[in-house]
This record gives structure tokens, C-alpha cells and sequence, in this order.
């Protein structure tokens, strides 16, 4: 058996035995035509008025956006909702593009125009979030004693408009929907909450579920307070073509857009695997090391205890931020991990996907990573090893390992064990 696993921008052959189980996503077809596809989503919206019926009489809108980690067709998105706007009086010069960075690093120059289009780009209001600027929030409640603080410009909008995509998230089940708030356009001080060890650690907060998941939950309280007009999410296939597109009322279609991917994105195994091989998800999300604890997660979700795990992913933009690659060098094991940053006074940006790294390495025997843009020390530094060459160490590792599964396409989709 061969297959190919997300890599960068491009894809990885890996011949496999043919008992490895394959963990791919249903092939969804394209919508047909995209443009029309969403033009119907905004016009007949799920239990909302049309985006058109709720754009008149406003002054000024937010069009919350993902930041480059995550393929959204803004390219397809936003110029019909930017021509409702305004038809129905808002003035360009009152409408504003908010990049929903959370706590990454800003989008500008020319991947801003990657991100939007050049068009757009050279005549919109773009704002990046940053969550350590104490003057782009406001604090409007609390939340188990924590600030809620929110981007004022998009509080201060008349019409809220949130875009997205939904697929798999490993801690609010799926991503899109209110997760552009939270942690989006929220500040350092809320998501030192929401990233909390303590709640990063509860056995609630995972990939596809929702009920009983106190990260979904925090999120939906939190974009019931900041107020959502208006959502706009798509779903997308196998080959990045939207596959469905979710527009409405923030709970209602966000709901609609998570049946839809769990039918699409969820396999279902009948025990822990030995070894799972799997890739970071390829560009953007293998852009840097801090993202593949999605992978990671995913497949420690499915292997037994002191199995395997061997993760292609490219990173060629290294580990990712400087505190996150102080943590990754200076915490020799993951007993030390656990150990410091469970205390709340040592909580620093970035400290989530490291727990949750952490948490893959301290499952498993053995973590090999495939990667050209990060280092054997830094991978020996973590409790991992480097694997020079993906093929001869998948051989290797599957010798006398029976229960084996590959996700070439990492993190976009998720195993769930049914025995």
C-alpha cells in the first residue's frame, strides 16, 4: 500500500504493509460552484435573518478573520459580504478586517495579501490582534474570577461578523465559531484562563466532542457576552475545496458546520494502535512545530501506552515563538513540565501546545520526528528522536508492531476507538 502525507506544500509517498489502518477523510465533493454556494449561505442563513436584512441601518461593521495558520478562502468570502455591506450604506471606510491572531504573530506585507487579496488589502481597514496591547481591549465581564477582555474594535462595531473554518480542534472539539473570540481577539489575561494547565488538562476538553467540554463551553459564554451578528464558516476536503459552507446564527451554524465534519473527518477504530505514523496537516499548519501538537494529540488519542508515534512535518519556520522554543529547550522531560508549569504563577504564552506535546512524548515509548526545519537537538531536547529518513523508520518501527494506522493528512482528521 502507498500513501502520501501532507508535507509543506507538497506530500510525502510511504509505502506501507497493507494491515495499516488508513485514517483518511471522507472524499467530500467541492461545492459546485463556490461563489454561488456562499451568496446562498448569506442570503438563506440558518435560523438568522440575512446577512442583508442585518446590514441595514448600521454604520460600521467587523469582519472577524482567521490568521494565515488556517486556509480559509477569504478570497471567496469576503468580496460578497463586503458588497452587502456595501449596497446596504455601510461606508468602506467603516468597516474593518480583524485578524484573529490570539497569540500569534501578525500578518502583514505580503502575506497579508496572500491572506485577503491585494484588493482588499490595499482598501479595507486591516487590524491585527494583539493580545499583550492592554489598550485594543475592554474588559466587559468575568469568568471564574478571570477579566473577559475583547478587541474594542470589534466591540465597538455595530454589526459583528464572524468567519472561519470548522474541522477538528483538539481542545474545543471543532474549530470556527465562537473560537474567533476566544481566543481569537481575546486578550493575554482571558486566555491565561482559557489556556490554563488546569483546564488544557480536563478530561473533557478534546478533539470532536463538545458536550461536557468546559473549553467550548467557556467559548460560547464568552461570545454570547461580546455579541455575534452573523457567522460565516465553510468545511473543506481533502484537496482544500470548500465542501459546505454554514452561515447564521453563531451557535446554530456552527453546529450544523461540526455534524457535518464528524461524518467527514472521524474514523473509527476498534482499539489502540501500536504505532500511529501521522503529518503535521501540511502548510500552513506544519509551518511550525508549536502547531504539531495537534497532530501529536491525535495520535496519542489512539495508541496504546508506550507505543509509537512518527510525525512528518515540515516547520521551515522552525519550532515558533521565542517562549515557546525557551520551553521546548529548557525542559529536559516531561515530569519536569508537569511539575513547574501547573502552578498558575508560572503560566507564560505558549506553554498549551508544549503541554500538550508533552503529553504525547510522556504516553508514548518513542516519538520520531521527520522534519527539515528543526534540528536533532532540538528534537532530543524535548524527549524525541530525529528520523533521518521517514521511510527506513517506519519500516523499523512497524516490525513486530501488528496494530498499526497512518493519517496522512495529520490533525484534519481524527480516530475515535470504539472497543
Amino acid at each position: 500500500m502507498r500513501t502520501h502525507l501532507a508535507y509543506g506544500q507538497q506530500k510525502l509517498e510511504l509505502a506501507l504493509p497493507d494491515h495499516v489502518h488508513q485514517l483518511e477523510m471522507r472524499q467530500t465533493p467541492p461545492v459546485g460552484e463556490p461563489e454561488a454556494a456562499i451568496r446562498e449561505a448569506l442570503e438563506n442563513p440558518i435560523e438568522s435573518p440575512p446577512l442583508r436584512a442585518l446590514a441595514q441601518g448600521r454604520h460600521s461593521a467587523c469582519i472577524v478573520i482567521s490568521d494565515i495558520t488556517r486556509p480559509v478562502p477569504n478570497h471567496l468570502l469576503l468580496p460578497p459580504m463586503l458588497t452587502i455591506l456595501k449596497e446596504c450604506g455601510i461606508p468602506r471606510q467603516n468597516i474593518t478586517l480583524l485578524i484573529a491572531t490570539g497569540m500569534h504573530r501578525p500578518n502583514e506585507g505580503d502575506e497579508l495579501a496572500a491572506l485577503v487579496g491585494r484588493d482588499i488589502m490595499e482598501n479595507y481597514t486591516i487590524i491585527n490582534h494583539f493580545c499583550l496591547q492592554p489598550d485594543d481591549v475592554r474588559c466587559i465581564d468575568h469568568i471564574e474570577g478571570s477579566p473577559i477582555e475583547i478587541n474594542k474594535h470589534y466591540l465597538d462595531a455595530d454589526l459583528k461578523i464572524l468567519t472561519g473554518l470548522i474541522e477538528p480542534h483538539f481542545y474545543a472539539g471543532y474549530s470556527g465559531g465562537r473560537k474567533s473570540i476566544l481566543p481569537g481577539i481575546s486578550s493575554f489575561e482571558t486566555m491565561k484562563f482559557m489556556h490554563s494547565y488546569q483546564v488544557i488538562d480536563h478530561p473533557g476538553v478534546a478533539n470532536c466532542v463538545l458536550e461536557g467540554n468546559i473549553f467550548h463551553e467557556y467559548g460560547i459564554q464568552v461570545a454570547k457576552k461580546a455579541g455575534v451578528d452573523f457567522i460565516v464558516n465553510v468545511c473543506i476536503n481533502r484537496d482544500r475545496e470548500i465542501s459546505g459552507v454554514f452561515a447564521g446564527d453563531c451557535d446554530a451554524a456552527h453546529l450544523a458546520g461540526c455534524d457535518f465534519i464528524y461524518r467527514h473527518a472521524v474514523v473509527e477504530l476498534p482499539q489502540p494502535m501500536d504505532v500511529v505514523i501521522t503529518s503535521g496537516g501540511g502548510y500552513p499548519l506544519d509551518a511550525t512545530f508549536y502547531q504539531i501538537s495537534k497532530a501529536l494529540t491525535c495520535a496519542k488519542d489512539i495508541l496504546k501506552k508506550d507505543g509509537v508515534i512518527v510525525v512528518a512535518c515540515e516547520c521551515k519556520e522552525g519550532l515558533g515563538s521565542d517562549d515557546f522554543c525557551s520551553i521546548m529547550r529548557s525542559v529536559p522531560n516531561p515530569e519536569c513540565f508537569f511539575r513547574h508549569y501547573c502552578d498558575p504563577d508560572n503560566f507564560v504564552i505558549d506553554q498549551w501546545c508544549a503541554q500538550n506535546i508533552y503529553q504525547a512524548i510522556d504516553h508514548a515509548a518513542r516519538v520520531y520526528v521527520y522534519s527539515s526545519g528543526i534540528n536533532a537537538v532540538d528534537i532530543e531536547k524535548m524527549g524525541a528522536q530525529k528520523a533521518e529518513n521517514l521511510q527506513e523508520t517506519v519500516n523499523q518501527v512497524l516490525q513486530g508492531n501488528p496494530g498499526a494506522a497512518v493519517s496522512p493528512e495529520g490533525p484534519y482528521v481524527v480516530g475515535k476507538l470504539t472497543g
